[in-house]
Parts: C-alpha cells; sequence; structure tokens
C-alpha cells in the first residue's frame, strides 16, 4: 500500500511539472500565429500601393469617372459591351441613347457594327443636350448632315490611350481630329474631354466624351 502510494505521488509531480511545458509550447505557438497574421495585414498595403498605377500611366482598361455610371452587370456593363459590336453596345448603355438615336436615323448602325477595328469618340446625352434645341433637331432631320457629324466621330484603327497622348487622326468623313493629354486625362480638338475612356466592345474601342465633335471642313 505504501508504494502505491509513492507511486501515485510520483505520477502527481510529473504531470505537474509537465503541464506548464505543454501550456508553454501552446502559447508560444498562438503568438507566432498572430505574430505572422500581423506581419502580413501590416505588408498588405504596401502592396496594394506598389501595384497601383503610377501617375501619369495611361490606364490599361477603363478610366475616367463617367465610367462610375456604367452598370456592374448585364448588357449595359464593361463585360457585356465588349461581347457587343459598337452600335448595338452603345444601344445597351443609357447615358448614349441620344446618339444611338442619331445613329438610327443617319442609318450608320450596320456601318458601325461590321466594321473592323475601329475606335468610336462617343457623346454622351448631356454632350448633346450643350446644342441648341432647334439646331440638333435641324441636325436629326438632316441624314446628310447628321452623317457628316457622326462619321466624323470614327477613327478607323483602334487608338489605346497611349496613342492619344499627342497625335492626329483620319476620321470616316474624311478630315482629321486631335487629341492629347496623358493618364486618364485626355482631349479632343482641345474641346471635347474624355469622360469614361478605353471601352472595349466586339469591334471598336469607345471613348465616351463630354462634348460633340463638329468637323472641320
Amino acid at each position: 500500500m505504501t508504494a502505491f502510494r509513492y507511486r501515485r505521488a510520483a505520477l502527481a509531480l510529473t504531470a505537474a511539472a509537465v503541464l506548464p511545458l505543454t501550456l508553454t509550447a501552446c502559447g508560444g505557438d498562438d503568438s507566432s500565429s498572430d505574430a505572422a497574421a500581423a506581419d502580413k495585414s501590416s505588408s498588405a498595403p504596401a502592396e496594394e500601393k506598389s501595384s497601383a498605377p503610377a501617375e501619369g500611366t495611361p490606364a490599361d482598361g477603363p478610366f475616367g469617372p463617367a465610367c462610375a455610371t456604367v452598370p456592374k452587370d448585364g448588357a449595359g456593363s464593361f463585360d457585356g459591351m465588349a461581347q457587343d459590336p459598337v452600335a448595338t453596345a452603345a444601344s445597351n448603355n443609357p447615358a448614349l441613347s441620344t446618339l444611338v438615336t442619331a445613329v438610327k436615323k443617319a442609318g450608320l448602325v450596320d456601318t458601325l457594327n461590321n466594321a473592323q477595328n475601329i475606335t468610336v469618340f462617343a457623346p454622351t446625352n448631356d454632350a448633346f443636350a450643350k446644342i441648341p434645341k432647334a439646331d440638333l433637331d435641324k441636325v436629326l432631320a438632316d441624314k446628310e448632315m447628321l452623317t457628316n457629324i457622326l462619321t466624323y466621330h470614327v477613327v478607323g484603327e483602334k487608338l489605346s490611350p497611349t496613342q492619344l497622348e499627342s497625335g492626329t487622326y483620319d476620321t470616316l468623313q474624311k478630315s482629321s481630329l486631335t487629341t492629347k493629354g496623358s493618364g486618364e486625362n485626355y482631349t479632343v480638338n482641345d474641346t471635347s474631354k474624355v469622360v469614361c475612356g478605353n471601352v472595349p466592345t466586339a469591334n471598336a474601342t469607345v471613348y465616351i466624351v463630354d462634348t460633340v465633335l463638329m468637323p472641320k471642313s
């Protein structure tokens, strides 16, 4: 009996000695995990910051303040527009409804949809609203004049933001337009600002602008 008591006492002492070591080891693992997590979270902002484009660097995708109004999904979203030819894609964007009406009146839907690798400078509804209503109605009623104006907004090649930095390009209307700017700020003919640019469609690159362009000749 006495030996049995000694044995129990020895086991109890051993357990008492081992338990703190076990708890210490567990606590050490938690501290290491916490430290690793802290290091990871502290490094995250630096990674995000490094991935941001440098100021003045042309954007790879759509850019500009008006891009925020583009739907996140559906036919009118950037992904949806990329699947359709340009006239069809524009018809799914509510901000371009006046342009779409003008294109239909001029009979240019098929022309634009069937063209390959073009750039379209697309005036917003607000851009058309800058034109006095009487003048706009007159243009919309004159197919030849309307066609002249609309084809002036189309360049026969896809233009990247880099190409807009300083360029002169022939239009389908047969006269030229000029572009300049950098980063996410570009103007056409020194008057019309790009408000949502580098938007892909199935056959064109679209730059949505805030002022209707008028042919030089």
